[in-house]
């Protein structure tokens, strides 16, 4: 058996890094969907939508749709990745392909597997909104350096999604579950202040809205891209550890 501590987790963690040495086009589609979403949304609404002001805890300066709508979709990014590594790859290995089987003859425990596959999920939420976050600068969407605090920002929100999937993954009875999951997923995206401010709500959906994780998980990242940060971004980090 393994001593060192976490040993077995880091042989699942290095597992995955080497089956995804060969499938990194998951990952390129995991940055390719939010730009879509920003080109799309966030550019071409944003010539009707103009620029919004009165976003930050003082106010601040106007920013323009897409410069609101990008650290929205960076937060998705990481929410995306990590979810859909401990949903439907660990469903997918778990159900059909017998790989915890043959791992678990090795030596390695279920709570290996739980920590790597957590790891592993993690950092591809990582990855794929550093990308994005590469893009967002690319299209001058970054306005302040504060913004490579949604790096490790990034990192806490695909522990978060990583954690609540694996969890949620235990329960599916089959492949048709994962409607469960998208019918929780889709209105969360739509409506956790990816394209709208928090205050266009009532405030009986305002309620609801701020007690979403995507919704913390976006004022996690959104606040150092815009250049605003503080102890304010203690709550989001704090909701989602």
């Amino acid at each position: 058996r393994l001593t060192a501590p976490l040993a077995g987790a880091r042989l699942v963690l290095a597992h995955n890094l080497l089956v995804h040495r060969h499938r990194w086009t998951i990952l390129a589609f995991g940055v390719l969907e939010p730009l879509l979403y920003l080109l799309s949304i966030g550019v071409g609404v944003g010539r009707l939508v103009g620029h919004l002001s009165g976003l930050g805890a003082a106010g601040g300066p106007p920013v323009s749709y897409p410069q609101y709508v990008a650290p929205a979709l960076l937060a998705m990014a990481a929410m995306n990745g990590a979810s859909a590594s401990t949903t439907q790859q660990v469903f997918a290995r778990l159900r059909f392909g017998n790989t915890y089987q043959v791992m678990l003859g090795a030596p390695v425990n279920p709570a290996d597997i739980a920590l790597g596959e957590v790891a592993w999920a993690t950092l591809r939420g990582d990855i794929e909104a550093t990308g994005f976050l590469a893009l967002m600068a690319a299209f001058g969407l970054v306005r302040s350096p504060w913004a490579l605090l949604a790096v490790p920002g990034a990192l806490l929100i695909g522990f978060a999604f990583a954690s609540a999937g694996l969890l949620t993954t235990t329960y599916l009875r089959s492949w048709a579950d994962f409607q469960l999951i998208q019918l929780v997923m889709l209105p969360m995206f739509l409506f956790a202040t990816t394209f709208y401010p928090l205050r266009v709500y009532p405030r009986p959906i305002q309620v609801i809205v701020s007690a979403l994780p995507l919704y913390h998980s976006i004022n996690l990242v959104r606040g150092p891209v815009l250049g605003e940060t503080g102890p304010r971004l203690l709550i989001p980090a704090v909701y989602l550890a």
